[in-house]
């Protein structure tokens, strides 16, 4: 093949013939694929035809067939935009086609290198000083099955000038160019180096993923999920991969990306889903949140589990042989404390509570009945009646976490268990905060908590499923893996993780890192953080629970230096800012000029609305894609309501902003951000944005 051009240009026409090389073997690759699926199709079509089995190992095999073939089926149907997205030319006339899959042809030959492959592994790690026996690197870009272009980088410009066309400026800047939608997208095809030596590290202990903002920390954190999965599927998928997020709207950012590099088998939770019944979304203020994520607090649940529940009886009178004995609040607060002495869980020590109630019973049966007292006969007498057992389960009754949580929205109750732990302040705001109709983020740590020190209570035993005429459910291994979702499998409180993956790792607080590491007692882990955008106050309280939480697991850190997101003039503003009150923070390099340098205003507040609507209006005209509005948390209604509705509109706080991407961002009000939640969120709230900054402050 002649050179018909050179990195930088060339003319249509040999970009239109390698286009149309290109297209060729797509084209094959979705014929085989189609092939493949009617195979999957007929599989599990002969499998469901073994429904007559009645032989235990028929049925067995019956299950294992359908479920295989379900499998096939579900990874051949998943969503690959862009199946074939990448090329190789190496030493020895090699050609490697690269894909979200890997496929091969009726006669095993490779179509199509699945991306994690070690094979593969040159599409992302060679350059022109280690070219890891590549010639040519071209990244192919399509629509569904259509090929739209190609960019190719040229690395060994010895041999391959003169015998190879090589089209196209390369592929990261055109990508880092286009629009963001509402989604988050996967880097398949753009993966740079250092991104995919953190991708591709060792499974086992915790992988700590630092950078600034843009460098790719979240996506590059998603694709490892995906490469874990795809090294050591039976680790990864029989224990499970968490990723959790920092909010809802952060979690319907990414949901798309591990789909689309052919893994759905992690279970995707924000911070505020860990307790089944009681999602969060609403987030405290940040001195009642500071007060809530801290250690501290730990004391104050503890002893709120071991409070008198505020409706228990403060009476028990029994009638013994012509006898009333009566127990009144000192017997019953010192049978209390003996079974407290005994270190057992709330829900688990109903058994010892009965006893420390008939020994105190018993005590004063000795006192007034002289002779004829067995020990035996009066507990198995007493503890029988009805009367008893009523007080018994009132005095003691099961206790969930969100009861023990809503007594302390009574600032008495509160008080009385933090016994000097939270000032009166503190415990004012805290209670106040309890007595909201939904729980905040920052409740569900203490909720998590609270079920460990009361224990789960026992749940009852499922009753067997019947369809009537003595006929029973029948399910196959593929209707329970396909027809529910591995989260919910799973369940909120799930502590058999093989892997954990945590982002925005910078802002968990204390009680946050000891609600993930205990779904991550066996798990290794992926953190991702950049201390800089941090909003939690004490980083050092932070560190130590984090650390208490990965135990002695061995770690390894890598670090990303370049911001793919935000153009150079955006970038600059937004570093200028954290600099003032970080002067150490870990600055990336930005990548890109677009020559648009952000625009601050300041106006009287009575012209705010105006001015916001005004630039919200402009913006939309300048950008393809998204538009976010990011404002301080007790203003966002307000502001929402200055905008006339649009789809590609955003409005959000600042906290919520945290690891989304707009094509443009308005700022309302960023000193009021700085003032509420620290000036690493304003810091944020700045890099969100990849083309149009607009910053409006009212005088």
């Amino acid at each position: 093949m002649s050179q018909n051009g050179h990195p930088g240009g060339t003319d249509t026409a040999a970009r239109d013939a390698e286009i149309a090389q290109e297209q060729e073997h797509v084209d094959t690759v979705y014929g085989r694929l189609d092939e493949l699926r009617a195979v999957a199709v007929r599989a599990e079509k002969d499998g469901y035809n073994f429904s007559h089995a009645r032989v235990p190992g028929a049925q067995y095999e019956r299950d294992v067939f359908v479920y295989q073939a379900a499998k096939r089926l579900h990874t051949l149907d998943a969503e690959h935009e862009g199946l074939v997205f990448g090329r190789l030319d190496l030493d020895g006339d090699i050609t490697r086609h690269i894909g979200r899959i890997g496929l091969r042809d009726a006669a095993q030959k490779p179509l199509l290198l699945d991306w994690r492959a070690p094979a593969a592994a040159p599409f992302y790690r060679a350059t022109a000083a280690d070219r890891m026996s590549v010639i040519r690197r071209r990244v192919i870009r399509s629509s569904g099955r259509t090929v739209l272009d190609i960019s190719d980088d040229l690395l060994d410009t010895e041999h391959g000038e003169g015998e190879l066309s090589v089209i196209g400026d390369g592929a990261l800047m055109a990508a880092l160019a286009r629009a963001r939608g509402e989604r988050m997208k996967d880097i398949v095809a753009t993966i740079q180096r250092e991104q995919d030596e953190a991708i591709r590290a060792e499974a086992r202990g915790v992988t700590m993923i630092s950078g600034g903002p843009g460098t790719g920390k979240t996506v590059v954190a998603l694709h490892r999920a995906a490469y874990l999965l795809y090294a050591d599927r039976r680790r990864f998928e029989g224990g499970g991969v968490l990723v959790v997020g920092p909010s809802t709207v952060f979690l319907r950012y990414i949901e798309r990306v591990l789909p689309s590099l052919g893994e759905d088998a992690a279970a995707l939770y924000a911070l505020g889903e860990f307790v089944d019944g009681a999602k969060a979304v609403r987030q405290d203020a940040p001195a009642v949140a500071a007060v809530k994520g801290a250690m501290r607090i730990r004391k104050v649940l503890s002893r709120a589990a071991r409070l008198t529940p505020p409706t228990a009886p403060e009476t028990l009178t029994i009638v013994y042989r012509g006898q009333v004995l009566r127990l009144g609040e000192p017997e019953l607060t010192a049978a209390r404390r003996a079974v407290h002495a005994r270190n057992l869980q709330h829900n688990h020590a109903v058994t010892e509570a009965g006893r420390a109630l008939l020994i105190a019973l018993w005590r004063k049966a000795k006192e007034r009945i002289e002779s004829g007292l067995v020990p035996a006969e009066f507990s198995r007498e007493v503890g029988h009646r009805n009367e008893f057992l009523d007080f018994l389960h009132r005095w003691w009754p099961e206790l969930g976490p969100e009861t023990v949580l809503r007594w302390l929205g009574d600032p008495r109750l509160l008080g009385q268990a933090s016994q000097g732990a939270l000032t009166r302040r503190e415990v004012e705001r805290v209670a106040a905060s309890l007595t909201e109709t939904d729980w905040s983020v920052s409740d569900i740590p203490l909720l998590d908590e609270l079920a460990g020190l009361l224990g789960r209570p026992k749940a009852p035993k499922a009753a067997r499923e019947n369809l009537g005429d003595g006929i029973q459910e029948l399910t196959t291994v593929q209707d329970r893996l396909f027809t529910r979702a591995a989260r919910s499998e799973r369940g909120a409180d799930y502590d058999g993780y093989a892997h954990v993956v945590v982002d925005e790792a910078q802002d968990l607080s204390p009680m946050q890192w000891r609600m993930l590491g205990r779904r991550g007692r066996q798990a290794s882990w992926t953190i991702v953080g950049d201390a800089a955008q941090s909003s939690w106050p004490d980083a050092g309280e932070a560190r130590r629970a984090r650390n208490e939480a990965l135990g002695r697991l061995p770690r390894r850190e890598f670090h990303l230096t370049t911001n793919y997101r935000n153009s150079a003039e955006i970038f600059e503003y937004a570093a200028e800012s954290i600099r003032e009150s970080v002067p150490d923070a870990d600055i990336p390099k930005a990548v890109r000029r677009t020559g648009a340098v952000p625009v601050e205003l300041r106006v009287p507040h009575g012209e705010l609305p105006a001015t916001v609507a005004e630039r919200v209006k402009e913006l939309l005209g300048q950008v393809e894609g998204t538009v976010g509005v990011i404002t301080p948390a007790t203003e966002r209604d307000q502001v929402a309501g200055w905008l006339e509705p649009d789809e590609r509109v955003h409005v959000m706080t600042a906290l919520e902003s945290k690891g989304l991407e707009f094509d443009a961002v308005v700022a309302v009000r960023p000193d009021r951000v700085a003032a509420e939640s620290g000036p690493g969120v304003r810091y944020v709230v700045f890099t969100r944005a990849t083309q149009f900054l607009t910053v409006v402050n009212s005088l």
